[in-house]
């Protein structure tokens, strides 16, 4: 049976952000998204809380704020750009949904015609970020005319769970918007990777750069294929865009090397009890 290619085209964007600043913020992500639409990018990721920074001892006092609803000027101008490049976008920010005021470490996925497809809620809060987010419990895939995708964001990724139930959930491609600091580079080395190879999925982990108030974030946005291996990364620490070419039909060959999806043993796991 001949293999089905399914060609797809990433613009990681390894994003520089000001704090607090979040008109020049979207501003400038709306460019590049636009720029990577026209290098023929199907689906452009953003990194974690794009348009406000991340520094909390700043951004987190001010996030009521600074907090959008989903129908929001920074989601619209998103939209607007998605629409003009012909791109997927998934772009990581601060949302209220039902509660006004009531924040969420959140990603939103758009489609090539600028139409919302969904939004993701980071599940697992990073230290200071408890104190102003609420943690989110739904587990979202999001069809793409490419594929199946599935988003988590940062420090979600540390958590095996998360990933293998997007992967469960059929997604062949998981994004992940971070803010991971200089300190923990070591550990962003064997997650990400981890995370790909156990699920056989690729794995688009894309990090912020910058020094935000004693923060420092150094980027190496990456791309793990199903096997673990790191297809590409931008070694330069500063803002950049990784731009790649994946193939999900390749999919299929790597679950077959590496079974870990069809051999588990769920009947298993539900035994393990933790105090």
């Amino acid at each position: 049976m001949a293999k089905e290619e399914k060609m797809v085209r990433l613009a990681l964007v390894q994003f520089e952000s000001e704090l607090c600043n979040v008109e020049a913020n979207v501003a400038h992500a709306c460019d590049m998204i636009r720029e990577a639409g026209e290098n023929g990018a199907d689906m452009v990721v953003l990194p974690e809380l794009f348009s406000t920074g991340y520094q909390l001892d700043v951004v987190g006092p001010r996030i009521a704020e600074l907090v959008e609803p989903v129908n929001g000027p920074t989601v619209r101008a998103l939209q607007e750009a998605a629409a003009d490049a012909g791109s997927y976008v998934v772009a990581g920010l601060a949302l209220e949904h039902e509660l006004a005021g009531v924040a969420y470490n959140s990603a939103v996925v758009i489609n090539r015609a600028g139409e919302l497809v969904g939004t993701y809620d980071k599940q697992h809060l990073w230290a200071l970020e408890r104190f102003y987010f609420r943690s989110g419990s739904d587990t979202p895939v999001f069809d793409t005319d490419f594929g199946r995708v599935g988003v988590l964001i940062c420090y979600d990724l540390g958590y095996p769970e998360v990933s293998r139930m997007l992967a469960l959930q059929g997604a062949e491609l998981l994004a992940c918007p971070s803010a991971w600091c200089a300190a923990d580079m070591d550990v962003w080395h064997i997650n990400a990777p981890a995370r790909a190879l156990e699920n056989t999925v690729y794995l688009a982990a894309v990090n912020r750069y910058g020094f935000e108030e004693g923060l420092e974030m150094p980027g190496h946005t990456l791309l793990c294929n199903p096997r673990g291996a790191i297809m590409g990364e931008i070694e330069e620490e500063a803002e950049g865009v990784l731009l790649i070419d994946i193939d999900l039909g390749n999919i299929p060959q790597y679950r077959e090397r590496s079974p870990y999806l069809r051999d588990r043993r769920p009947d298993l796991y539900d035994q393990v009890l933790l105090p």
